[in-house]
């Protein structure tokens, strides 16, 4: 069952050797599980999408350099998103800010040709005593 993305989702990059981080500043004005929703337009590398650690994609420019001065041995590299694209498919029958929200089963595309999905949506049932 999709569950709404807001700030503070656990995002993994099918090239990045760690966990990143969705940032949303709160200026569309909705919250879920006390955060800013998220919608696709939330995809701006390191204002939006936080590093991965490091990537292993030789499409990366960096990557492939330094795997070539090792002559062959794969290097990875510290990660820098390469996201321009929003993310997709988006939640078309809810739109925060006029654009599509941000669901869990979103993904979005990095130009190193890593995979970025949501892992954990931040969004969490809160219990009133």
């Amino acid at each position: 069952m999709p569950q709404h993305v807001c700030n503070g989702a656990t995002l993994m990059c099918s090239f990045g050797l760690a966990p990143g981080q969705l940032i949303v500043p709160p200026v569309n004005r909705v919250m879920t599980s006390s955060q800013p929703a998220a919608n696709i337009m939330d995809h701006q590398p390191m204002v939006n999408i936080a590093s991965f650690g490091a990537c292993v994609s030789l499409a990366n420019p960096v990557v492939a350099a330094a795997t070539s001065a090792a002559l062959g041995v794969l290097t990875p590299q510290p990660c820098i998103p390469a996201t321009v694209t929003p993310w997709v498919p988006g939640a078309s029958t809810v739109l925060l800010g006029n654009q599509p929200s941000l669901d869990n089963m979103c993904t979005l595309n990095c130009l190193w040709g890593g995979v970025i999905q949501v892992a954990v949506p931040g969004q969490f049932t809160e219990l009133i005593p």
